[in-house]
């Protein structure tokens, strides 16, 4: 079936379906505003950048908004599993982050790795992103819940769904309702993939909260090849937008180099799924259920 049947078959769903987005008998997402870019509401939005900020990380980010990207990743910090791995070029990276904005004119999101690192970054970004071996620091959660801005969650990678809930409840009870979930891959027994991609996570959590739900099928992979495929199957399932990888140079990049998408691949995935509207396979699935 090609994009144009599928599209047509989601239209006939679509009957119902009130005007801020929400369908009877479906959970209803509060939208999430990350600069002008909005996540839940009506559009799949694309995160999209090098895993971590470089000296030439302008170049990289005009690269990825030449693909299509919305919204920039841009990361100063890095946490890595080893202490002799890049840890990310610092408090140097945030002239970069403003450098980047200009250039491009999209907003940024950069992920915080303690408490003082909030503080600094709130003048050069517009989100946080809260990697999955922070999920549980419930400090940190805290520090961004009070700093206001709009905060993507990372879903640890042995969390259970209950766990991941609990910690947006963290970052909420500050007063901070602009949270976004990402499933970015879980640790389980397979060793092909980096981690092994729970799409029933998008559904789940739908049903269980209001929140936008984003997939990070980069560090779900771990190989560039195998991007793309999960990338659609999240857009099918339901995800309200994606967060990839890329890098103008993908075997040249200084973290993640084997799972960075050249701008290329990146813009073939947007392409295909331009017009594929965030929450189609929820939609789908849930009014097909009311038939049976």
């Amino acid at each position: 079936m090609g994009q144009v049947d599928v599209l047509a078959i989601w239209g006939e769903f679509m009957v119902g379906v009130s005007d801020d987005g929400a369908r009877d008998g479906l959970r209803r997402v509060t939208p999430v505003r990350i600069g002008d870019v909005v996540f839940g509401l009506g559009s799949v939005p694309v995160i999209a950048g090098p895993c971590s900020v470089e000296t030439d990380y302008v170049k990289h980010a005009v690269a990825a908004a030449e693909a299509g990207a919305t919204v920039l990743r841009g990361c100063v910090h890095k946490p890595r599993s080893w202490p002799d791995r890049f840890q990310g070029i610092g408090d140097a990276g945030l002239p970069l982050l403003a450098e980047a904005r200009a250039a491009t004119g999209l907003p940024i999101i950069s992920e915080p790795l303690g408490e003082q690192d909030v503080e600094r970054l709130v003048p050069y970004v517009h989100g946080f992103l809260i990697g999955t071996r922070s999920m549980y620091n419930s400090r940190l959660l805290q520090a961004v819940g009070r700093a206001g801005l709009p905060v993507i969650l990372k879903r640890g990678f042995s969390a259970t769904y209950d766990e991941w809930l609990g910690a947006a409840h963290y970052i909420r009870a500050e007063g901070n309702e602009q949270v976004i979930l990402c499933e970015r891959g879980i640790r389980t027994f397979n060793t092909e993939v980096r981690n092994t991609l729970d799409i029933s996570a998008i559904p789940v959590m739908r049903s269980l909260c209001d929140l936008p739900i984003i997939v990070d099928p980069s560090h779900a992979a771990g190989r560039r090849e195998w991007v793309a495929p999960l990338a659609l199957a999240a857009v099918a399932a339901g995800a309200d937008g994606l967060i990839i990888e890329a890098h103008p140079d993908p075997d040249e990049s200084w973290t993640d180099s084997r799972q960075a998408l050249h701008p290329h691949a990146l813009k073939a995935i947007i392409t295909s799924i331009d017009g594929w509207p965030s929450g189609f396979g929820e939609q789908v699935l849930q009014s097909a259920a009311s038939d049976v």
